[in-house]
């Protein structure tokens, strides 16, 4: 884990110190604090989360600060291919629209040559990673999580296998009637790499329960993630955002992915995922009381105070284009950001709730991107370590990324 006190403070810029010159003295001190590398608290957390107008101005300000302080001016990321090896589900997760039954004529369970036929495919495009991932399938067995690690790791020993979520693993354990560390340290014998820390959706018992009645909780969430951290798993960490929720359990969220880290120090980055409510039965059956995804602002602000609040733990800060396009996604990286996620070359899971971004970006785009941002691209490892530097591009003033200071009139409407 990285040591806020071994990187100095970042000095605010003219424009900023005349932003928290205007701004309500309660807000200014709570930024200040943040440029000097304190440790911001829930309760500010929450605070920053509910600011508009030139404060809202001022807080994206400071993350962008923050995040050149802590990362530089490089925008990373990885070349990668969703696998998702079977959509059959009985979880029954209201937010989802990917699970289908065993009986549907959609259903899918791919076989291990299939699967080892995309990793293989996915490695001679340039992939460095597969990320998989499946429902809760009935038919697995205790080795199949295990086989389809060898299946891969036999046709393409150098790829990295960034694999399961944390309900995955506590299906499989189960299954395997073995603990989480038992279970993890066998896939990771096998050939796991890394493991995406999805299905966290917010970390809040009485969401959870409307999300997916609390099959998998908190306890269990966390249980599971630092069972993979102490088996030498890394993991990412996310939350799914803009549903039943609000800035309180955003803030708590953070706050408790913050002390995990402080624990284990096995989070390789921090990922906000927008809710995508178009198909989904959560949305569809309680329109009046779920919200339909987070606004324009909200994505702002919720990468903005994520740097904040876990700067100095949770360095990296992931802007997802599945999740609000390609474009925004740029953007992020002068609110905060500093990734921009994997290629893909499949995306199932948010498609299926009616995703509009499509399934994949060609790593040309993701350099492009990040030199109108004005950073340097470097496409990543799984684990954040530097695969290829791209030279720095001039591009025409039109096509670079505008300020946030600027940007307030776009990003301030309803998504």
């Amino acid at each position: 884990m990285n040591s806020i006190t071994h990187i100095p403070a970042p000095i605010a810029s003219p424009e900023l110190e005349t932003l928290l010159s205007r701004i309500r003295p309660e807000i200014s001190n709570i930024l200040q604090r943040a440029l000097a590398g304190a440790e911001l608290s829930e309760t500010e957390g929450t605070t920053l989360f509910k600011v508009h107008g030139e404060e809202y101005r001022a807080l994206l300000h400071t993350a962008d600060r923050v995040r050149q302080q802590r990362c530089g001016d490089q925008a990373t990321f990885v070349v990668t291919r969703n696998i998702n090896f079977t959509n059959v589900c009985y979880m029954g997760c209201r937010f989802c629209n990917f699970a289908k039954t065993r009986e549907d004529a959609q259903a899918e369970f791919l076989d291990f040559d299939q699967i080892a036929d995309r990793a293989e495919e996915a490695w001679n495009r340039g992939a460095t990673e597969v990320c998989v991932q499946g429902g809760l399938h009935p038919d697995i067995d205790k080795d199949y999580y295990r086989n389809l690690l060898i299946a891969i790791k036999r046709r393409v020993p150098d790829i990295h296998i960034h694999a399961f979520s944390p309900f995955e693993i506590w299906y499989g354990s189960k299954k395997a009637r073995m603990t989480p560390e038992a279970f993890l340290q066998d896939l990771k014998d096998h050939g796991l790499g890394s493991m995406p820390g999805t299905a966290a959706e917010i970390l809040d018992t009485e969401v959870r329960k409307q999300l997916t009645k609390n099959k998998l909780t908190t306890e269990d969430w966390v249980r599971i993630v630092k069972a993979a951290h102490s088996v030498g798993v890394r993991t990412t960490s996310t939350i799914m955002y803009g549903h039943v929720d609000g800035p309180e359990h955003w803030s708590a969220h953070l706050r408790l992915l913050r002390d995990i880290q402080r624990e284990t120090g096995g989070f390789t980055e921090f990922v906000p995922l927008g809710f995508i409510h178009y198909e989904t039965a959560l949305f569809n059956d309680n329109p009046d009381h779920v919200r339909p995804g987070p606004t324009r602002e909200e994505h702002f602000k919720m990468h903005a105070v994520a740097r904040l609040m876990l700067q100095g733990y949770i360095d990296n800060i992931q802007a997802s284009w599945v999740k609000m396009g390609p474009d925004v996604a740029a953007q992020m990286l002068q609110a905060g950001a500093n990734d921009l996620g994997g290629t893909l070359m499949n995306e199932s899971i948010s498609t299926a709730a009616g995703g509009k971004h499509g399934q994949e970006v060609m790593p040309e785009d993701m350099v492009a991107q990040a030199h109108a941002a004005g950073m340097q691209a470097i496409q990543r490892t799984t684990l954040y370590q530097a695969h290829h530097i791209y030279p720095n591009a001039d591009l025409p003033a039109a096509m670079k990324v505008t300020s946030p200071a600027s940007r307030i009139a776009v990003v301030g409407g309803a998504a």
